[in-house]
């Protein structure tokens, strides 16, 4: 389970002194921790990989800023961190991989315009989940509604 993995790499991270690793795993866990008191509920895998996707793509939005400012310590600690997030999610898929799925519910769904998007979006999401961000497999629903 992910949360076992998450708890046995802190604590690696500990030893490691790596504090990096260390804060980005903590940040993780209280995340989950948090939900789990205000909701009640013990949080399933799917939960925490999508949690982690959503601070993967807040970590990349964040990264332009700092490109933008040229805040070269914060560039390299969220690249680092980015890293270390991504080896909780499933493998990524490519541009290719994910017009092959998007292609196949286009056609499942009967899909002709840009009419049609929100339910091919709703389908691609649900069929991709974590294993490609929502702005990736938008791009690829437009260029192919739109061609």
């Amino acid at each position: 389970m992910l949360k076992e993995k998450l708890m046995d790499d802190l604590k690696l991270a500990m030893k490691n002194k790596d504090v990096v690793r260390k804060n980005t795993v903590q940040m993780v866990r209280a995340g989950i921790l948090q939900i789990e008191k205000d909701k009640g509920i013990q949080v399933d895998d799917d939960k925490i990989i999508e949690m982690i996707a959503k601070s993967v793509k807040g970590k990349k939005d964040a990264l332009k800023d700092f490109e933008k400012a040229a805040r070269q310590d914060l560039i390299e600690q969220t690249k680092q961190e980015i890293s270390i997030l991504e080896e909780y999610l499933p493998k990524q898929l490519n541009k290719e991989e994910i017009k092959e799925i998007v292609c196949e519910i286009i056609s499942n769904l009967g899909a002709t315009s840009m009419k049609d998007m929100g339910p091919v979006m709703k389908e691609a999401k649900a069929k991709i989940g974590a294993s490609a961000d929502g702005r990736t497999i938008n791009e690829v629903v437009k260029e192919l509604l739109e061609a």
